[in-house]
């Protein structure tokens, strides 16, 4: 079995020339990375935009239904508690064994797509969220309840990976943040809408109608993925995803140079020119799809290799520095939000706040405002600081220039999360509980939004296997944090458990930042030589 390096897959490195040098700010100046094909109208990369739009909006509504239909049930735990007799810890399982289902079984979804197709996975495991959200709408006892929530997640689990992947196979790189972002803003946003709306919800009717809301919003959902979403899986040849590569791209050794990569990216522009100018020499365009073609569940299968490879493929990427510095931020991120998820009802509707549920579900407006925050700084501000540095770089884009802003998410809500917790203990007006989990909602969106779009730029080949292991790890990671959370809280009190929450969250970010800016470059070029890719 043949082991392959990254640089047989992308003699770049993740270093592009991604503007023309000594250029003006124009649209005309960007290079696009990756190259779309010359020859075939099906490559997602050509699609109008419009269509682009549909397909990655419908898979983005998906994203956000799983986590509105299954997170949003928090503001209704407290009477859930009460309904079936749980304790708090118990009540609090509805919410905690989703998050494990949703990250392992990323480790199922995403081989099985990059091997069958995004397509099918897509509009099957749709359908059978419709389904779960039917059953737990007409559950009768807690552990049916539950049940539904865990299928649903694996259900939802398709979408973790896969859909950041997405933005890989629609987009491009300079658009690959603000996509991101927006992507990210919609798995947060199920989790800080959804609350938002149950509790009106449930004071007005009953948590029941929380879930068929969700029933029909997912029903739609599914049709919209079936007719609207083609297949976005497409097998670009080897040293073609870039420009400059290719035969006559540059070195790994000439990459690094700033001139030397211009030279190979006009060379490379110039040589794809006079192909399509000489006489005798047409290129051979491939036949587009008709609608009714791309309906079909079936692509075929990738090819050259077996869907166990697809498994373990994956696993031993696991050493890149740039995969576990994306899975460690984003699972104290996502661990820090979910702690206040879970906590806040029996904080707000228990003496002294006694809230009811409605009220209680308001204290998502500013953790909603917060995610919105977090994604655009993480996606467009990037972007445009991205682009800022790659400009006065002679045109080169070096992946580490996202990371700067990861100073952002690092101070608000470093600070929010000593806030919310002090906040609790002291039994400070419910204004200070709200602005601390505001400013640690910040981190959801902005961190992932970052070191995912970092991880995709550094190994783009095989983006949505690298994406799998954060989403997936960062789940687990995130599962055994927060299955202790209230133990933790009832043994040391809110200042001391958001305290170490807080110190963790900025160690991670500050240590990645320390690394990984200044010798990023350096560690990708070296682990391109790593040859562990099957």
């Amino acid at each position: 079995m043949r082991l392959h390096t990254l640089r047989e897959l992308d003699r770049t490195e993740g270093t592009v020339q991604l503007r023309k040098a000594d250029s003006d700010v124009s649209s005309e100046s960007l290079v696009l990375v990756p190259r779309p094909s010359d020859t075939d109208p099906n490559d997602p990369l050509r699609w109008p935009t419009w269509k682009k739009h549909v397909a990655f909006l419908s898979v983005c509504a998906f994203t956000f239904l799983t986590n509105y239909g299954i997170g949003g049930l928090a503001p209704a735990f407290y009477i859930l508690s009460l309904e079936f007799d749980k304790t708090m810890t118990e009540t609090s399982e509805l919410l905690l064994w989703p998050i494990l289902v949703l990250g392992v079984f990323n480790f199922f979804w995403v081989p099985v797509a990059n091997y069958f197709g995004k397509r099918p996975v897509f509009v099957f495991a749709s359908g059978l969220l419709c389904v779960c959200f039917i059953w737990g709408a007409v559950a009768t006892s807690f552990n049916s309840l539950l049940w539904s929530n865990i299928i649903a997640a694996f259900a939802g689990s398709s979408t973790e990976a896969l859909g950041a992947s997405i933005v890989n196979d629609l987009y491009f790189l300079h658009e690959r943040g603000t996509k991101m972002g927006l992507y990210m803003n919609f798995i947060s946003g199920g989790n800080t809408l959804g609350p938002l709306i149950c509790g009106f919800v449930i004071t007005g009717l009953s948590w029941r109608w929380h879930k068929w809301i969700a029933v029909i919003l997912t029903a739609i959902n599914f049709i919209t993925v079936a007719l609207l979403v083609p297949e976005t899986r497409y097998f670009r040849d080897e040293n073609q995803n870039v420009v400059g590569s290719g035969a006559n791209a540059a070195s790994s050794e000439e990459v690094a140079a700033s001139s030397d990569l211009e030279k190979a990216a006009v060379s490379s522009d110039k040589q794809t020119e006079a192909a399509k100018n000489t006489p005798g020499a047409a290129l051979v365009t491939v036949p587009k799809k008709s609608w009714a073609q791309e309906l079909s569940l079936w692509s075929g299968l990738a090819p050259d290799t077996n869907l166990l490879k697809m498994f373990v493929r994956p696993l031993p990427m696991f050493v890149y520095p740039c995969v576990v510095y994306s899975f460690l931020g984003y699972a104290v991120a996502l661990v820090l939000t979910v702690s206040v998820n879970i906590l806040n009802p029996f904080v707000l509707q228990a003496p002294p706040y006694s809230w009811s549920p409605m009220i209680n579900g308001l204290i998502n407006i500013p953790g909603f405002i917060g995610n919105v925050a977090g994604s655009y700084a993480g996606g467009w501000l990037v972007d445009f600081f991205c682009d800022w540095r790659t400009r006065r770089n002679n045109g080169v884009f070096e992946p580490e220039n996202r990371l700067y802003l990861c100073i952002l998410p690092l101070l608000i809500t470093g600070a929010g999360c000593v806030l919310f917790g002090y906040g609790v203990d002291e039994t400070l007006h419910w204004t200070s509980l709200f602005f601390g989990y505001g400013m640690v909602s910040f981190a959801l969106t902005a961190v992932p939004t970052i070191t995912m779009a970092y991880v995709s730029d550094c190994v783009l080949p095989v983006n949505s296997d690298a994406l799998m292991l954060v989403n997936g790890s960062k789940n687990i990671v995130a599962f055994g944090f927060l299955y202790g959370i209230v133990p933790w809280v009832e043994q040391v009190g809110y200042v001391d458990c958001f305290g170490a929450q807080a110190g963790i969250f900025v160690a991670v970010i500050a240590l990645g930042m320390a690394l990984l800016i200044p010798l990023g470059a350096k560690i990708r070029h070296e682990q391109a030589q790593w040859r562990i890719i099957l």
